[in-house]
């Protein structure tokens, strides 16, 4: 268990978030969620012991060992993976050193024996002598091969390193286990061995991520970072998302009675007590939702930005045809004889760890890129706008406010309509007469889809536009797509972008060969 008392944040004279009081206790999974610089992973800093609060302190029962999913990826690069992964449990990697170390000494003596049969006993007793298979066990489960077990971390590549941190963090049973982003970079096969593990996990998990599914899929608890104060809820994202637009629109609608509203609420909070997981956590989970009281029903002051694409002409019956495209990078086939037709009303997920063959794919047919063989050809009536995974081009160097640079795309230039679209799209006040350049990732993103909102196309092709975007954010994207009228081509990662927007599914194998599927991504997932 974790106690949090009286905890306060002040940073430069700004109080960050102030009288928190929580407890995290075993058996739940405790999802940290907040807009972009509420203070999440400050907080996740707070409870490892990393950084000391301004007021009030955290307490961890006497004996319980805590594991941390490290953030930097080159701490560990003159380690090998194995030896890795066990330093998530550091007194058993010091001892299995130490052991070791008095084993090779040449003049070992008595004393040495009694030393390293005392070191033996504690070994036992953290299954030092299971150690390896079960570091094998969780690279495996996350997608890696067991022959790396012995390779340097230095000569692994990103992707990679994220996973056998990650194996770190939840080495050696730990009785906490907090996570910063930990379904970044994992492909969907690992993302689900991660939930599977958390699910069955019987410790306590408290997890910072913009990731809906995962958060639907093992949070018990939601703790919400808002207001400058931490509250924690019952119930998982979902829960949350809807209960607090519920709420919010019961304060906003002064002219409907307040009774009417709570007996909508309490059907609301009925219903998802009522809902069946696979998660073993859910039979206490409903019987806290059971007891939830409209009272401690979330509220929240997050705004969400404006994100609707409207076609200014609808397409005709033909959208693309792409007939036996291939494309050759640095010496790798990235795509090999890809074809394939999209008919009217599709969406179009792209799938799968092979980004460039996707990011290849789109500049081809947006006319940025061409082929090695094969051919596209659009439509006759098809307007196309492209949201590129690398919008750098865009900005850097770029010396243009906001209104200035939104203005390029747009026939209506008036300074009260840029100001108003901007407002939409959360830039208020003398943020619209910032220099592009200096912009954050998120506010970049928020431009590009500004830009491609005032285009009017009837086909929208993006890659990976939930990169740097908050959970507000990412939830007016989804919306915007799963609205939009015209067709959708895109990539991402993220499973409920995928599930609740895309009615294909393509995936690009590393040979660059594609494998072309009607229906859900959980129905894609389900048949592969």
């Amino acid at each position: 268990m974790i106690d949090v008392v009286n905890v306060s944040l002040n940073f430069s004279g700004q109080t960050l978030f102030k009288d928190v009081d929580l407890k995290f206790t075993p058996g739940n999974c405790y999802g940290i969620i907040g807009a972009n610089g509420a203070g999440k992973s400050t907080f996740l800093r707070i409870l490892s012991g990393e950084l000391e609060p301004t007021t009030g302190n955290v307490s961890i029962k006497k004996g319980i060992r805590m594991s941390v999913l490290k953030q930097d990826h080159f701490e560990y690069d003159e380690y090998t993976v194995l030896d890795t992964v066990i330093m998530g449990n550091q007194r058993l990697y010091d001892v299995m050193k130490e052991k070791d170390a008095i084993y090779m000494k040449e003049d070992f003596n008595d004393e040495d024996g009694i030393k390293a049969a005392e070191l033996e006993a504690e070994f036992a007793e953290m299954n030092g002598w299971e150690a390896e298979s079960d570091v094998s066990r969780l690279i495996q489960g996350l997608g890696l091969s067991n022959d790396i077990l012995y390779s340097q971390m230095g000569s692994l590549s990103g992707k990679e390193k994220v996973k056998v941190l990650l194996a770190q963090a939840l080495f050696g049973n730990p009785g906490i286990i907090l996570l910063d982003e930990p379904t970044n970079h994992l492909d969907i096969k690992a993302v689900n061995w991660l939930e599977d593990f958390l699910m069955e996990y019987e410790g306590t998990v408290i997890v910072v991520s913009h990731d809906r599914h995962f958060l639907n899929t093992v949070c018990t608890n939601i703790v919400d970072v808002d207001y400058g104060k931490i509250k924690m809820f019952v119930g998982n994202y979902e829960f949350w998302y809807e209960s607090s637009q519920m709420i919010q629109k019961m304060v906003k609608d002064q002219n409907k009675k307040s009774e009417d509203k709570i007996k909508e609420l309490q059907a609301f909070i009925q219903r998802f007590s009522a809902n069946k997981s696979k998660s073993k956590q859910a039979t206490s989970r409903r019987k806290l939702l059971d007891k939830l009281t409209v009272e401690e029903m979330p509220s929240s002051s997050r705004r969400y930005p404006f994100v609707g694409f409207n076609m200014d002409r609808e397409a005709g019956k033909d959208i693309l045809i792409v007939e036996g495209i291939s494309k050759t990078i640095d010496g790798v086939k990235v795509l090999d004889n890809v074809s394939f037709r999209v008919n009217k009303g599709d969406k179009i997920a792209f799938v799968g760890e092979n980004e460039i063959a996707n990011t290849t794919l789109f500049k081809i047919i947006m006319g940025e890129l061409e082929p090695d063989e094969g051919s596209y050809k659009w439509g006759v009536t098809i307007t196309s706008s492209y949201f590129p995974m690398d919008n750098s081009e865009y900005f850097n160097g770029c010396t243009l406010n906001l209104v200035d640079w939104l203005s390029q795309y747009t026939s209506e230039t008036t300074e009260s309509f840029m100001r108003g679209f901007l407002g939409r799209m959360l830039f208020s006040g003398d943020d619209v007469y910032k220099e592009v350049q200096v912009l954050s990732g998120g506010e970049k993103v928020r431009c590009m889809l500004s830009r491609m909102m005032l285009y009017g196309s009837n086909v929208l092709v993006l890659d990976q536009p939930t990169n740097h975007l908050d959970l507000e954010s990412i939830t007016a994207v989804n919306e915007g797509l799963m609205s939009f009228k015209g067709n959708v081509l895109f990539a991402s990662h993220d499973h409920e972008f995928i599930q609740t927007i895309a009615n294909r599914i393509i995936e690009f194998k590393t040979d660059g060969t594609m494998v072309d599927r009607l229906g859900t991504y959980d129905e894609y997932i389900e048949e592969n």
